[in-house]
């Protein structure tokens, strides 16, 4: 498929069926969490693999980094770190999360005991698994094909919907409008540090974020 439009139009399809095949996921199966895992790396690595077939192209983004590019992805990892953890020690007084650790056994069947492994997968291996089908594939592949305002609007929506199918039970129209504008603008951030072709700035920044999230859990459990 050597017709610029014809792939960027793959790209969009697939990257689409991708969040909507999680989406019906997240809303309708509603599996444990290994099982859902497992449904996303046969989803997105199912799409980026058709791409390539059909494409006869490889997926972008593993190209050497450039200290220029992972020094100040380091620094922001270090510093949402810092600034989510630090919120957290301040607000967790007037905080009542105490819910969470059930929530998940019911939910997601994850419990004391495997939390640790979980928290494990989610820093390290979901967060690479989205920044390979969000920024490699939807968003380096439509950037490299000459469309680069459609590559960054359309991979930092899709981000975003993404992770609001996961969390739309979480509360009121207004909660969820909020946190679709907040993960846009990350995924916008997310696709800036990877505009030179390769994801590991924007997949330290996301490590950094899934850290922060997760040491929380391990102390609401109790770890």
């Amino acid at each position: 498929m050597k017709d610029v439009k014809k792939r960027s139009l793959l790209t969009l399809l697939l990257t689409a069926a991708g969040v909507l095949g999680m989406a019906w996921v997240e809303g309708v199966l509603r599996p444990i969490y290994p099982i859902k895992s497992a449904l996303k790396f046969v989803a997105f690595l199912g799409c980026t693999g058709l791409y390539a077939l059909l494409a006869q192209e490889r997926i972008p983004g593993f190209r050497h980094p450039s200290r220029r590019a992972l020094i100040p992805a380091a620094i922001l990892a270090l510093g949402i770190v810092v600034f989510l953890l630090g919120g957290w020690l301040v607000l967790s007084p007037w905080l009542d999360l105490s819910a969470i650790p059930e929530n998940l056994a019911v939910k997601e069947g994850i419990t004391k005991e495997t939390f640790p492994l979980a928290a494990i997968y989610i820093t390290l291996c979901n967060s690479l698994l989205e920044e390979y089908f969000f920024r490699g594939f939807a968003f380096l592949t439509l950037y490299q094909s000459g469309h680069k305002r459609l590559a960054y609007g359309f991979s930092a929506f899709a981000f975003a919907l993404y992770h609001i199918s996961i969390t739309s039970h979480w509360g009121a129209p207004g909660l969820i409008l909020l946190m679709t504008v907040g993960l846009t603008i990350a995924g916008l951030l997310f696709n800036w540090l990877d505009r030179a072709g390769c994801i590991l700035p924007s997949w330290l920044v996301h490590m950094g974020a899934n850290l922060a999230t997760n040491v929380v859990g391990l102390i609401l459990f109790g770890l």
